[in-house]
């Protein structure tokens, strides 16, 4: 910015607009060759000031005291001027009031010379403080000429635009790419980004660029057709917002984002990325479901979690593993509507209910999708509000934007085709579905994948793996998963810890983890059989997975679907394997976690586990700040 800073209140900036310092360079060659003329000019105009003025005052002054002098000696009533007189300073008093007429009069002259710098060259006079005062106390700044603002390098790394590097260093650190040496202005950056060549900025002006709002936060990746640099810059801009200074430290944070594909988040699965957050991976078993031998991706940050389902398959898998039924198998969204009176919300039930409205309405909502079949629409009737439970396969897909769009589509031909024109839609979701919220329903009449599986372990495994009884464990689920639960009110609560595996498995393969509420709703039986063994079962009505679509796109989440076998489209039998999987990890999870509560060493289990990180000199306790250096 070209600018004119009066000298005695404007400091020079020591830092850019978004709280960065700028370095204090010394003055270019430019500048002082500019500033040499006007200290020329300045020094003659002072001197000649100085040459005319100083003899004269002096001199004048010296008379004046001399006169006084001898005024007082004779009582004369006027002092004359006789230039006849000695240049002399009679006594101590008229040599100091001389010399002080004559400092200030110096003083006076120096000003006078100043001002007419400023008056003959204002430029070259403020570059020349600039360079011999580049930090003077500031407040105001006259603006002298059409204000131009350029851009001002921050410390990010530019990025390659294919443009040849500055040979420069000092204009290579100062972010300048390309053929264009000095920053570019606000003008050329605002044109760069309305003919779409966003991407040919460099990392500094990209970032002024979002925090100015030129550039929308959000759309950095549209603008820049770069995933992982569009990531790069919105850490740098989240770290130069003003006013928030605890987020200052992003950049230099330990939240990673080198060697990942943002490519496949954009528009899929997150906004705003800034980076990804790494979650420790185990595998459990392997675990043999229906005569398969797989393992079990689990992600989790709980100590004991994937080794306590481990010793789970290894018990299941004496027994022969894990044999599963599919009891159910569809997707819900239901929307509700009303009408302006009660005969007619009860009109457009009984015609939905009725085989011609079903038939009418699953026409509509297969016409979306080649996946998606509606299996049936159960209503309900509250006042003048009519509620709609949609239920439908949805392929390998979880389903919900599926089944969304076939919902609009069924509501606009009940509205269109049907004789219901005054029908109006209130919500796609009337929460009558219901998703990720705890809902009898869903225990009731299932959501998703509704998943049996069940295993027989002899007893002399329970005892050996285990070290504990079938009796023991028997009483046990009766008294914490049955009647405890029951106890407390709970709604398909009445296992030990379902959510825990559930929760793991989803984060490894890609699953929405809010969807654990509905998908943990299990019941874990056990009995003892005529011989003896353990018949252990969970029942799992609501698993919402899917192996298409949503975070099962991204590469690390994959790989543990392939890890299972089930990536991918399969005519729907990929995301019922999925839910098996989920089903028989829930009832390794369960044995496990029964058995140590059974012989009380669920505290003991963890305490081993204390005692073998202390082994291997891994300190659970250091700071986070140490780890950083």
């Amino acid at each position: 910015m070209v600018r004119i800073m009066k000298p005695w209140t404007q400091s020079w900036p020591s830092e850019d607009r978004s709280g960065m310092p700028i370095s204090s360079s010394k003055p270019s060659k430019w500048q002082l060759e500019r500033s040499i003329p006007t200290l020329a000019v300045g020094a003659v105009i002072l001197t000649a000031a100085s040459m005319i003025s100083v003899p004269r005052t002096v001199l004048a002054t010296a008379s004046t005291v001399a006169a006084s002098n001898q005024r007082n000696m004779t009582s004369m009533p006027y002092p004359v001027f006789d230039s006849s007189l000695p240049m002399s300073f009679p006594g101590q008093y008229s040599k100091t009031q001389g010399l002080l007429n004559g400092v200030s009069t110096i003083i006076l002259t120096t000003f006078l010379g100043l001002a007419a710098c400023m008056v003959y060259a204002p430029k070259q006079f403020s570059r020349f403080l600039a360079t011999i005062a580049p930090e003077l106390p500031s407040e105001k700044v006259v603006e002298v000429e059409r204000v131009v603002e350029r851009i001002k390098p921050v410390n990010c790394t530019c990025h390659d635009t294919g443009k040849v590097t500055p040979e420069n260093p000092e204009e290579a650190s100062q972010g300048y790419v390309g053929d264009r040496s000095p920053p570019s202005t606000i003008e050329e950056c605002q044109k760069l980004y309305k003919e779409q060549r966003a991407h040919e900025l460099n990392d500094s002006e990209l970032v002024e660029m979002t925090l100015r709002g030129t550039i929308p936060f959000h759309a950095l990746e549209k603008s820049l057709s770069d995933p992982h640099r569009a990531v790069r810059i919105r850490r740098a801009v989240v770290s130069r917002t003003p006013g928030i200074h605890q987020t200052s430290t992003l950049e230099s944070s330990l939240l990673p984002f080198e060697d990942y594909d943002f490519g496949r988040v954009f528009g899929s699965c997150a906004e705003n990325v800034i980076g990804y957050m790494p979650i420790p991976v185990g595998v459990a078993g392997p675990i043999t479901i229906d005569g398969t031998s797989v393992f079990l991706p689990m992600s989790t940050t709980e100590g004991a979690l994937i080794a306590s389902t481990s010793r789970g398959a290894k018990a299941l898998n004496g027994g022969g593993g894990v044999t599963t039924v599919v009891t159910g198998n569809g997707m819900t969204r239901a929307p509700v509507v009303s009408f302006d009176d009660i005969k007619r919300a009860g009109a457009a039930k009984d015609f939905i209910d009725s085989p011609e409205g079903q038939e009418a309405v699953a026409k509509a909502f297969n016409s979306t999708s080649r996946f998606g079949r509606l299996q049936r629409v159960t209503t309900k009737l509250a006042g003048s509000s009519l509620y709609l439970r949609f239920k439908a396969t949805t392929g390998d897909a979880m389903g919900m934007n599926m089944i969304s769009k076939g919902v609009q589509e069924a509501l606009t031909v009940l509205t269109r085709d049907c004789g219901f024109p005054d029908m109006n839609i209130v919500s796609l979701s009337g929460n009558f579905c219901t998703d990720k919220k705890p809902a009898p329903i869903n225990w009731i009449d299932g959501r998703g994948k509704g998943i049996v599986a069940e295993s027989v372990v002899p007893q002399e495994v329970v005892e050996k793996t285990l070290k504990c009884t079938v009796a023991g464990l028997v009483k046990l689920n009766v008294s914490k998963n049955l009647v405890g639960s029951s106890l407390a009110g709970s709604v398909g609560g009445n296992n030990a810890h379902a959510a825990n595996i559930v929760t793991a498995i989803f984060l490894a393969t890609g699953q929405d983890p809010a969807q654990t509420v509905g998908s943990s709703n299990c019941m874990t039986l056990m009995e003892e059989t005529d011989n003896g063994d353990l018949r252990m079962s969970v029942s799992m009505p609501s698993i919402e997975v899917g192996t298409v679509g949503g975070g099962t796109v991204l590469e690390p989440q994959g790989a543990m679907l392939d890890l299972i076998g089930v990536r991918g489209s399969n005519d729907g039998q990929n995301a019922i394997g999925l839910a098996k999987a989920v089903a028989a990890g829930v009832l390794a999870g369960e044995l496990s976690l029964c058995s140590a509560l059974t012989v009380g060493a669920l505290v003991e289990s963890r305490k081993f586990l204390i005692l073998c990180r202390r082994k291997t000199g891994i300190d659970t306790t250091t700071d986070m700040n140490h780890n950083r250096k």
